[in-house]
């Protein structure tokens, strides 16, 4: 294939106090053979007027696209709609990427690569450069994101996936008024078809933002409780063990609450194990709405 290797993307919203340390560390990249595109999720700071900036006299291509605000998984739907180099990574506009990490996938992937896999998988390490869970054991050339984890395996990965097969799947789905679903959706889905591979080296460096979705995960349940109900039917089916099935369950039930959906035992694929989670649902919700009221 000609051209870049790689699409870097970033979904911003509101982010031009730290998009900026995003964008020096592509400029710092030892290979610049990729495209970055920005996904502005419908910011109202000078997000637009900072990357258009950059775009005039950058050396890598950068693709600029703007739409209303859809949360992270709508900008994913819009980037993976509009990449066409073969491999792509997603780094949020509040991470940044090492000096070499471009060189490394584009190297790594061209010594290693092939249709049999999904892409590759490496690590996050935060500001202080510790890896944020654990390392892949040497011996672990492949793996998938569900087996990893249920071998044992902690903390935030770092996902690059060949285009073509991230398009085979669905979509994330856009619920009204709501402006969440966990990406692991789509990233379970291909678990069932291909494995990635592994390389024990820091794809991206990260920093939590306080109002950033892994420190509001319990007002993110209240808010947009289709977009949990829609992750945990998934999950319910292809969980690799009972209790993370039945954990799936009760919390489908305390979303389906929350949404005053009636119809949730019907919806649900595993009718029993749900009818069985009703209680613990309830006594969930009853958290959520307390820890969110405080």
């Amino acid at each position: 294939m000609n051209g870049p290797l790689i699409t870097v993307f970033t979904p911003a919203f509101n982010r031009a106090h730290t998009i900026w340390r995003t964008y020096q560390s592509l400029c710092r990249q030892t290979c610049k053979d990729f495209i970055w595109m920005v996904i502005d999720d419908g910011s109202t700071d000078n997000t637009a007027e900072l990357v258009l900036k950059w775009k005039e006299n950058s050396k890598f291509e950068i693709i600029y696209i703007y739409q209303q605000n859809q949360g992270m998984h709508g900008a994913h739907n819009t980037a993976y709609q509009n990449i066409t180099t073969e491999l792509n990574v997603c780094i949020d506009s509040d991470d940044y990427m090492p000096d070499d990490a471009i060189e490394l996938i584009t190297k790594f992937w061209r010594n290693n690569g092939s249709e049999k896999y999904a892409g590759i998988i490496g690590l996050d390490v935060d500001l202080n450069q510790q890896i944020i869970g654990t390392e892949f054991p040497n011996n672990l050339k492949e793996t998938t994101l569900t087996d990893f984890y249920a071998n044992g395996g902690k903390g935030d990965k770092k996902l690059v996936y060949r285009t073509e097969v991230i398009k085979k799947y669905p979509e994330y789905p856009i619920f009204d008024k709501e402006k969440y679903v966990g990406l692991a959706y789509k990233y379970m889905l291909i678990d069932q078809n291909y494995t990635l591979l592994t390389i024990n080296r820091p794809l991206v460096v990260v920093e939590y933002q306080q109002d950033g979705s892994s420190n509001n995960m319990l007002r993110q349940y209240w808010n947009n409780p289709k977009g949990f109900a829609f992750y945990r039917k998934t999950e319910m089916v292809l969980a690799p063990t009972l209790k993370r099935r039945f954990m799936s369950c009760i919390h489908y039930v305390s979303s389906s609450i929350i949404s005053k959906n009636k119809n949730f035992i019907k919806e649900s694929p595993k009718k029993l194990l749900t009818i069985l989670s009703i209680l613990p649902g309830f006594g969930l919700f009853l958290y959520i709405k307390f820890k969110i009221k405080q």
